[in-house]
């Protein structure tokens, strides 16, 4: 009814008007009685799901920065009180043939069966629990499941900085990306647009896929070759690549994909935006395990130097520089409550991994694959701060 009285003014009395539909919104701070929220909720607790006709549903689900995104793109794009004049802005454009009216759907344009997204949510382990700490000595401290291979995802993004920071220097990396913290979830678009056109730090999607494109390399296959041996030097070891996760990230990357088009067109990305998505893509495919990513953050415990092989990895003046942008965006928007908590330099990854570093003494890793609304785990996050506080670890807190 709003659609037809909107028509009918705009008919009457030429009035430019543009309509939107949007399609089952969701975003951080979507409602917890939504799909999202309430499947994983019930999976995570062993509780009955409620589905309705017997599942046979569709939902078409849309990240609130794309629905932000798309009515920031047509604020420009208004219809003509031309009868012809207005130009369709795609195949599915619904404009008025009598009046200068226009109604936009934004929307994902792939609806997913209700029955198929919970099978998705219910293939993570939930039962998987594992904590590992590795000294700046050497010693390997686990517990549970520390053995078990999971995606690196976003914890990936520090080893990445160092090699980074490595290769062109710290005043480089803060120069061409930036380390202010950005407010915006990890895969903001609009935080670029907020911005002086950089990506904002080394940590979000947009400044790992700057930092990925500030490597020295000669093609996609050097710059990978790059990234994973300064990998298996952190680790002591050869890592694993795990192609399914990279095939099933690499098919629906679109959103990131755009993210380094923006940076390339404002001329803060600096190789081409699609090599530059792929190796940002394949370096979160890399497979790891609690002990393994324990073993990689010890060195930043131990001044760039790895506790087991003794091989130097980074620079020791940029470690506490590392450390410093891990504080301020490892937890993106949920980095000042971390400070807070449990006061250390850490990184989160969706594969359910967090890494944090105890200068000079240690590092410790959670994994678990049950995440919060912020994409961290929320047994690793628990887990690292009780031994935090238990150890006092803290490193705001004063030393006895």
């Amino acid at each position: 009814s709003a659609e037809n009285m909107a028509h009918s003014y705009s008919h009457l009395f030429n009035l430019p008007i543009t309509m939107f539909r949007f399609f089952t919104v969701y975003g951080p701070w979507g409602r917890p009685d939504m799909a999202l929220f309430k499947f994983t909720k019930a999976i995570l607790s062993g509780k009955k799901i409620d589905v309705y006709n017997y599942g046979d549903m569709s939902r078409d689900f849309t990240y609130i920065d794309y629905l932000v995104a798309g009515m920031r793109l047509l604020v420009d794009a208004v219809p003509s009180t031309d009868r012809q004049g207005t130009e369709s802005l795609s195949k599915i454009d619904n404009i008025s043939p009598v009046a200068p009216f226009r109604v936009v759907n934004i929307g994902n344009s792939k609806p997913e069966k209700i029955t198929d997204y919970i099978k998705a949510l219910a293939q993570v382990p939930s039962e998987l629990f594992g904590l590992a700490i590795v000294t700046a000595d050497g010693d390997i401290l686990t517990a549970g499941d520390v053995d078990y291979t999971f995606s690196i995802q976003s914890c990936s993004k520090v080893f990445t900085l160092c090699l980074a920071m490595q290769q062109s220097s710290a005043d480089t990396v803060i120069n061409k990306v930036n380390v202010e913290p950005t407010g915006e979830a990890f895969n903001s678009v609009i935080a670029l647009e907020q911005g002086d056109g950089r990506a904002g730090n080394p940590l979000v999607n947009a400044g790992a896929i700057a930092t990925v494109s500030l490597l020295e390399a000669e093609s996609a296959a050097d710059r990978w070759q790059q990234i994973s041996d300064c990998y298996n030097r952190f680790a002591g070891e050869d890592l694993d690549f795990l192609e399914d996760v990279y095939i099933s990230e690499s098919a629906d990357n679109y959103r990131n994909r755009g993210i380094a088009h923006i940076l390339y067109n404002s001329k803060h990305l600096y190789s081409d935006p699609l090599e530059a998505t792929d190796v940002y893509t394949m370096q979160c495919s890399v497979g790891v395990t609690a002990k393994q990513l324990a073993v990689m953050a010890s060195v930043l415990a131990n001044g760039g130097v790895n506790p087991i092989t003794g091989e130097r990895c980074i620079d020791e003046a940029d470690v506490p520089k590392v450390l410093a942008v891990m504080t301020m965006a490892g937890f993106y928007d949920g980095s000042g409550v971390w400070a807070l908590n449990a006061g250390l330099p850490a990184k989160t990854g969706v594969g359910g991994g967090i890494f944090a570093v105890v200068p000079g003494e240690m590092a410790i890793v959670g994994f678990a694959p049950p995440l919060d609304d912020f994409g961290n785990s929320v047994r690793a996050q628990r887990a690292i701060q009780y031994i935090a506080e238990a150890l006092e670890l803290n490193i705001f807190q004063a030393r006895n």
